[in-house]
């Protein structure tokens, strides 16, 4: 069994809300369209060569590589790297797709990761690595490029479509489309053929505000990263290989356990599935006050576990395995069990080593294992693992 195994539920994928038109359902498709003026986007394309694209990011807020609705990076240096191959062989590449937010400046919708590859490359952040066809070049930043390469790339261009202003004035229809919406629908459209967006990603696109802020902070907390095996955040936030390549920040699964915090903790919230449970506790609106306390006791509670459980939350060892496994159930349990009774930490403290043995013995029962390693997250499975937690914590039925 590999250390780093993580056991977490992820939602499913989909996007999209379910509008209902309350017109008048009589009116013929023609006389209702022709009421109406259609909605249309207003677009342009033009083509851009790479060091074009390089000044345009330099321009200080001129280009948001990525925007809320936008998803993490998730290219590697041999996928950047092929980008650039590319280019040199003069192999078509899909279009970057633009939206002017306002004027001359511009959100990337689609292609932030091939934006992200040609200003690494030009900016020699990026060596050429895992090149199949210009394979002597493999270890070669931009400015060690032969004079023939760097002039090929110099004059390379990339096809843009920039998503105007105009889109968003030119509705009059029913359906009370904000810009914000325009975005991310048309954002959803453009990654249909590509990786779908995951539930996480799409809370994140469709609920803006202090809330997501603040689970976007929670999931950097140092100890969370330290629990979760995610490398650190530099003070600087720049994306980094090994975090780009940790499945748990690339899929936003960070984001979906610190809001697994948010949605437990509030008994109301629990029904259904856990998708739907996590949708609705995504959508609650909070003030700047309230997000920050929901980060602060996020941090304490964590600590405590840490502490508790001698650096090694959620974690239990097997007799049958050689390494220890993180299991998402069992943080949702033990988190929101210890956030139910915080007043009594320190009694609880009192009796770690009582509670780590307890912990072992319900993993062994049948039963109990498969309350707390979560195999089924229904709203009745979800309450009986945090209980069976809190009964531990407090020494209850051991």
């Amino acid at each position: 069994m590999n250390d780093d195994a993580i056991e977490v539920e992820l939602g499913e994928t989909g996007f999209g809300e379910n509008y209902i038109d309350q017109e008048d359902q009589t009116a013929s498709l023609d006389e209702y369209f022709a009421a109406r003026k259609p909605f249309r986007v207003v677009y342009q394309t033009s083509n851009y060569f790479l060091p074009q694209i390089v000044d345009l990011i330099k321009e200080t807020g001129n280009l948001i590589l990525r925007p809320d609705y936008q998803r993490r990076p998730r290219w590697n240096s041999v996928k950047q790297s092929a980008l650039i191959e590319s280019m040199l062989l003069n192999i078509p590449v899909p279009p970057i797709y633009l939206y002017e937010n306002a004027a001359a400046r511009y959100e990337v919708m689609d292609g932030q990761q091939r934006i992200n590859a040609i200003r690494d490359f030009f900016s020699n952040q990026l060596r050429l690595k895992g090149l199949q066809i210009l394979s002597r070049l493999n270890g070669l930043n931009y400015q060690e490029c032969p004079a023939h390469v760097v002039r090929t790339l110099d004059r390379a261009s990339v096809s843009t479509v920039v998503l105007l202003l105009e889109s968003d004035q030119g509705y009059s229809g029913t359906l009370d489309l904000r810009p914000s919406d325009l975005r991310r629908h048309v954002f959803d459209r453009l990654n249909t053929g590509g990786i779908k967006l995951n539930a996480q990603e799409i809370r994140n696109a469709m609920n803006p505000g202090p809330l997501r802020d603040a689970i976007l902070r929670m999931s950097q907390l140092p100890v969370f990263t330290e629990v979760f095996r995610i490398p650190p955040y530099d003070p600087e936030e720049k994306e980094s290989e090994e975090r780009i390549k940790n499945n748990l920040y690339a899929k936003m699964t960070d984001c979906e356990l610190a809001l697994r915090f948010v949605a437990l903790r509030d008994e109301n919230l629990i029904r259904g599935g856990m998708r739907d449970i996590l949708d609705r506790a995504m959508a609650k609106k909070l003030t700047r006050e309230e997000a920050d306390t929901i980060v602060a006791e996020f941090g304490e509670r964590l600590e405590f576990l840490s502490e508790l459980f001698e650096g090694r939350p959620f974690q239990i060892e097997d007799a049958h395995q050689q390494s220890r496994r993180i299991y998402a159930a069992i943080y949702d349990a033990s988190i929101v069990a210890l956030d139910r009774c915080w007043d009594q930490r320190e009694s609880i403290r009192d009796r770690a080593t009582e509670i780590r043995q307890g912990l072992r013995r319900a993993f062994e029962d049948e039963e109990d294992r498969a309350t707390l390693t979560g195999r089924i997250n229904t709203a009745k499975a979800v309450r009986e693992r945090i209980s069976l937690f809190g009964n531990l914590l407090l020494g209850k039925g051991s």
